[in-house]
């Protein structure tokens, strides 16, 4: 297997994190993935790409504490020099906008939109000059959410700062896209019942949950050279559920 470079995967150990850490690195990107709390779905993960013959280390990185963040920045991996960057980490709690906290705002949002700036700002100097970062949204970052108001104005945020940095980085052959999925099957639907289950894909024109690997391969298209002319784009990844 080739080599492309190194990729980092904030959020790497689950759900979607993960399937992009296995399809990057099938791809040939070395991968240094993040996790947060419990390290063994995170070894598991690089367990299964060194069984396929890939390159992968594990860290333990709270990207809201900045010394952890810090810390990232200084892994040998990165000072080698990062040729992708996919900021995937996130917090969800179904909270109503009348009912928010002001905590539980400043918490999603310092996870979220915070976090991902600060991975990003610790990264910034080993970034290649043709380094692709690509953001994890949501569309509810551009609709909205009944059940979501904190969730939903940190992917805003993230939105709007992702596609900021896409004009300032641009000049020096960087690119930044975002990859908005809509319904896919980890664990925030995993307590959905059967009835809202089976709500949720009658809703999708595609008639099917998605999936973390179809998100996966919109990532790697994000990274590789097929997109070498797509820039600050929000990519949505929802069957067609919504259509902005």
């Amino acid at each position: 297997m080739g080599h492309l470079g190194i990729a980092v995967v904030t959020g790497g150990s689950r759900g979607i994190g993960a399937s992009i850490c296995e399809r990057l690195a099938e791809d040939g990107y070395r991968i240094l993935l993040t996790y947060n709390s419990n390290s063994q779905p995170a070894e598991d993960v690089v367990d299964r790409i060194r069984s396929n013959g890939g390159d992968a280390f594990a860290v333990r990185v709270d990207c809201t504490n900045l010394s952890e963040v810090y810390i990232l920045g200084q892994h040998p991996w990165v000072e080698r020099g990062v040729d992708a960057l996919v900021l995937n980490h996130g917090r969800y709690d179904r909270t109503r906008a009348d009912l928010l906290k002001p905590e539980e705002l400043e918490l999603t949002m310092k996870t979220n939109f915070e976090g991902a700036y600060h991975v990003w700002n610790a990264l910034s100097k080993n970034l290649s000059n043709t380094a692709r970062i690509v953001v994890i949204g949501s569309q509810l970052g551009i609709k909205g959410s009944p059940h979501g108001a904190d969730y939903s104005a940190s992917k805003a945020a993230l939105h709007a700062w992702a596609r900021s940095l896409a004009q300032a980085v641009g000049p020096k052959g960087q690119r930044v896209n975002i990859i908005a999925p809509g319904y896919v099957d980890t664990d925030i639907l995993a307590g959905d019942s059967k009835e809202r289950r089976l709500q949720r894909e009658e809703e999708v024109p595609l008639r099917r949950i998605g999936t973390p690997t179809d998100i996966a391969g919109v990532a790697s298209f994000l990274v590789n050279n097929d997109s070498a002319y797509v820039n600050g784009s929000i990519i949505h990844v929802n069957g067609g559920l919504y259509l902005p």
